[in-house]
């Protein structure tokens, strides 16, 4: 295009002045432009965008210009040259027509004569290169190590010269004045794996879990927490557990229908709850009902009761040691158990709470989830205490599950109330009253509630007589075996044994309904707890009461003995 401006040039008579106008037509081709007559309209902006033209060309990009290789007439000295003036006069023909021009139409149609316009860069598409890290091996590191110390260049210049940072170079130098030629070996990267537990808390976690299988890794987290205070997250109580063997076992669950939904009052004695509990004593094959009453802000236990009946005189009985000890409550929240209410008028419970200014609240029939929190620690005191305990009597088993609720109330985490246990939330702001009564708790009270008072053990072995004997005890018997085996039982004096130790008293509230039969020895056989009562009875209406005669043991059959004297023969 340029090379046609030239020879256009060359071909203009040489008596042309300055300032006169080039010809109309330079050349032919796509590059052409002739600049014909256009009207006021075209001028002012209203007719189309004109085409780009050579003459619109910055002098500036013009490349170096030679004769033409074709063996045309070249540009020399003598003859006229375009003068960069008419070059500029002709790429701004009619600016001021074209300044009316709108922006868009006049970058569609022409080329810019200036560079490229402020605002966003320039994007374009290129191919990808791949960065390419070549890893160099221990041999290699050596060498180039060596190879830079020999030459005695700069790290910076030995660097330039291998492809590499300096940096590099004097890290390796460091590695290997530390560690010889093993500092230039691959270090595995990133932490180490495993858990970075103390050895204290691995132990402490293997402990509790051998202990107790049926603790979460959260419930350990809080226990150690609470008790060794040994920081622990539950994730990093799961890795020692899975570095020690245990693995996670899959349990199928069935589907809830509905959401769980959540309640809870915002302090203590606003609303307390209250349920049943019933269970069989396995030693006396003997049914027993438990009753309790729970805070519902704060899970803690104020009263409890053991029975042999389910009665509203029970239930009265624990309401009023638990307002005693703990004060009273708002509101108390209950079933529709015929202890609490009654289809018919006003229970006797409902007069108690009415008459000391307690709202009751009664939940839905068939709905145990309204007291979940309640029907929650039934569970756990099933799981925990009652289901692997043996209770010698009624006595005992109240004694131990008051030992258990004193666990439950002052030691065990509770994962409702974020890792507390009940006594933190209940004794909010009475701190010095919940001091006083962990004092009296028990430390072992879980092992006590499980297994009672721990026998001490016993085994002695030796030889009698050159024969080898052993004793032990199983339970509450001492076995001799003898040296062929055989087991015998054998009694040890009175004198000998020492008072067994007895349980420690629970320090929550238990009411207890007095009662004349209760915790009483069974009565000899032949006689019935009837016998005062009919006696007594006997004695008032003035009858003689005969007592039972004791059976003979002739046979029916055998011939009665006459006493008179045989005749013939002495008496």
């Amino acid at each position: 295009m340029f090379e046609e401006l030239h020879q256009q040039d060359a071909q203009r008579p040489a008596g042309r002045t300055e300032g006169e106008p080039l010809p109309d037509a330079v050349g032919a081709g796509p590059a052409q432009r002739s600049e014909p007559e256009r009207s006021d309209g075209e001028r002012s902006g209203a007719g189309p965008a004109p085409t780009a033209s050579a003459g619109s060309m910055s002098p500036s990009t013009h490349p170096p210009i030679s004769a033409d290789p074709s063996g045309g007439p070249g540009l020399d000295a003598d003859q006229p040259h375009l003068d960069e003036s008419d070059v500029d006069a002709e790429s701004n023909i009619d600016a001021d027509e074209r300044q009316d021009v709108p922006d868009e139409s006049f970058a569609a149609g022409l080329p810019r004569l200036t560079g490229r316009r402020r605002g966003k860069p320039g994007r374009r598409l290129v191919p990808f290169l791949e960065e390419r890290t070549v890893s160099l091996t221990p041999e290699q590191r050596l060498l180039l190590l060596d190879t830079w110390l020999r030459s005695g260049l700069p790290a910076g210049d030995f660097a330039s010269l291998v492809g590499m940072s300096k940096y590099t170079l004097y890290g390796w130098k460091k590695r290997f004045d530390a560690d010889g030629p093993a500092g230039l070996m691959d270090q595995p990267r990133g932490a180490p794996r495993g858990s970075r537990l103390p050895d204290l808390t691995k132990r402490s976690i293997l402990m509790l879990k051998q202990a107790n299988p049926d603790w979460g890794c959260q419930k350990i987290s809080d226990m150690l927490l609470r008790g060794p205070a040994l920081p622990a997250s539950a994730s990093a109580v799961a890795t020692v557990l899975h570095e020690a063997g245990y693995v996670l076992e899959e349990v199928p669950t069935h589907p809830h229908p509905d959401k769980v939904r959540h309640f809870e009052r915002a302090s203590a004695n606003q609303l307390w709850q209250t349920d049943l509990f019933t269970f069989i004593l396995k030693r006396q094959n003997r049914r027993v009902y438990l009753v309790a009453f729970m805070d519902d802000h704060s899970r803690f236990i104020t009263s409890y009761g053991l029975h042999a009946s389910q009665s509203s005189a029970l239930v009265l009985e624990v309401l009023r040691v638990g307002l005693t000890s703990y004060g009273t409550p708002q509101e108390i929240l209950t079933d529709n158990g015929s202890q609490y209410v009654t289809w018919r008028g006003k229970s006797a419970f409902s007069k108690e709470l009415e008459k000391r200014g307690i709202k009751q609240v009664v939940a839905r029939p068939r709905h145990p989830q309204t007291l979940g929190k309640i029907e929650r620690f039934w569970g756990s005191l099933w799981r925990e205490c009652i289901e692997s305990a043996v209770f010698i009597d009624m006595g005992d088993a109240q004694r131990r599950i008051g030992l258990f609720i004193d666990h439950y109330n002052f030691q065990r985490p509770h994962q409702g109330i974020d890792g507390l246990v009940p006594a933190d939330r209940y004794f909010g702001a009475a701190s010095e009253v919940r001091r006083s009564l962990q004092t009296r708790v028990s430390a072992n009270a879980l092992e006590l509630a499980r297994h009672g008072v721990p026998k001490q053990p016993l085994y002695l072995t030796g030889q009698v007589g050159g024969k080898p004997v052993s004793i032990h005890a199983e339970g509450e018997r001492v076995i001799l075996t003898g040296p062929a085996g055989t087991r015998q039982e054998i009694d040890l004096a009175a004198d000998a044994v020492r008072p067994e130790p007895e349980l420690p008293e629970p320090i929550c509230p238990a009411g207890a309904v007095a009662s004349p039969f209760l915790d009483e020895a069974e009565p000899p056989p032949g006689t019935s707890p009837l016998d005062d009562g009919i006696r007594q009875l006997a004695e008032a209406l003035g009858v003689e009461v005969l007592d039972a005669e004791p059976v003979d043991d002739e046979p029916l059959d055998a011939e009665p003995v006459d006493d008179e004297p045989v005749q013939g023969g002495e008496a």
